[in-house]
């Protein structure tokens, strides 16, 4: 047992210098002004350093950060795990998981291992339950992937609730509470997942990011800015599900808006002017592709490994990740995963001709259209991202 820990701590001690090392001389390329096309073969050397790297595996630079992420990342939600590990669930909802049940723990962690055998390197996290569950799978090899961060429950959502609240019952918060509660959230749930940085703490906002006041965004960039000055964290960013927004954040907050997380489906279309890309290209911001199969609502099974759809289903979601990474300036699709074989079916997506021929167009076409009249009413905000 003391040898097992002993070799546990040499491998942090390593991450830690890695991180060191690494956010460092990402600093000096953002510092000497690399961006865009630029920056893209300034560091085309360094693709093949990346966290478990693959020459299976694409890799695509995430905007200014400088950092190399697979094609296809892993998305943090777990939705139909219960369909691997039966039980796991304590009502029907995913994130009532239990966290500590051996079954799930296992599932997760293979999931994890299986994505770095293939060079997937980034998990995003966005719940208290998936970064505590995310760092347990990448504790003794934390260097093998980057850890995006976001503690929802204790972010912007709740946060902006709790000012308007005290706002309208003549109690307004005092300037810098956002910004204290913030980086408190952030150490608390850097404390509970024992996480010693983070690569990316990109902050959850509401759908309606509109209903933010600029008070409110000015201490979160303050909140990030500050993480990041003092090491907690690597890079920094957003998620909302407000285009318009995405786009005022990157062109208002350059330096600080990093990597965004925003919808886009295998309908997704790239708008031909004004479009947030052109914003993310203009600004050289990352972008990862949350919910691309439309919250499942693309397949007809339900992810039980004996479907009578399953294979059906499995060419449906390498037809949709082959779709989205037609649009260069999205640099990954990040979907959710319940079992290795859904890792092997992306990664061979990768690999597959990125082109959709006419037939299968047409079948991805149609199943689109089955998923949008599909879709439960929690849901019919993604068709607000059907043209971005």
């Amino acid at each position: 047992m003391d040898q097992k820990r002993n070799q546990t701590n040499k491998t942090d001690d390593l991450s830690r210098r890695r991180f060191m090392r690494d956010g460092a001389a990402a600093a000096a390329g953002v510092a000497v002004g690399l961006g865009g096309a630029g920056s893209q073969q300034a560091h085309a050397g360094r693709k093949e350093q990346t966290r478990s790297y693959n020459s299976e595996m694409e890799y695509r630079r995430l905007g200014k950060t400088n950092l190399w992420v697979s094609g296809v990342c892993l998305g943090g939600h777990w939705k139909r795990v219960d369909k691997m590990v039966p039980g796991v669930f304590e009502n029907k909802k995913w994130l009532s998981a239990k966290l500590d049940m051996d079954g799930f723990i296992k599932n997760r962690r293979d999931v994890v291992s299986r994505c770095i055998e293939h060079g997937i390197n980034y998990i995003d996290a966005c719940t208290w339950q998936e970064v505590v569950t995310y760092a347990r799978a990448l504790r003794g090899r934390r260097d093998s992937m980057y850890l995006g961060f976001s503690w929802y429950q204790e972010e912007m959502r709740s946060l902006s609730r709790q000012w308007h609240e005290a706002k309208n019952s003549g109690k307004p918060k005092p300037a810098g509470w956002v910004t204290e509660r913030l980086m408190a959230a952030l150490d608390k749930g850097m404390r509970e997942a024992k996480l010693d940085y983070v690569d990316v703490w990109r902050i959850t906002m509401l759908s309606q990011s509109g209903r933010h006041t600029e008070g409110e965004v000015n201490e979160m960039m303050e909140a990030l800015d500050k993480a990041r000055k003092q090491g907690k964290v690597r890079f920094t960013g957003l998620s909302s599900h407000d285009r318009m927004h995405i786009k005022r954040m990157m062109e208002t907050f350059p330096e600080t808006v990093q990597v965004v997380c925003t919808p886009y489906t295998a309908k997704s279309k790239v708008l031909p002017t004004d479009s947030v890309f052109d914003a993310a290209k203009k600004y050289d911001v990352g972008m990862f592709g949350i919910k691309p199969f439309a919250n499942n609502s693309l397949f007809k099974g339900d992810s039980s490994p004996d479907s009578d759809t399953a294979e059906e289903d499995d060419r449906l979601a390498r037809m949709a990740i082959r779709y989205i990474l037609c649009n260069p300036a999205l640099t990954a699709p990040i979907p959710g995963m319940i079992n290795p074989h859904q890792v092997d079916n992306v990664a061979r997506a990768v690999k597959e001709r990125r082109e959709l021929d006419v037939a299968e167009a047409k079948e991805l076409e149609e199943a689109m259209d089955r998923a949008w009249a599909n879709l439960p009413a929690s849901y019919e905000w993604l068709k607000d991202w059907e043209y971005v």
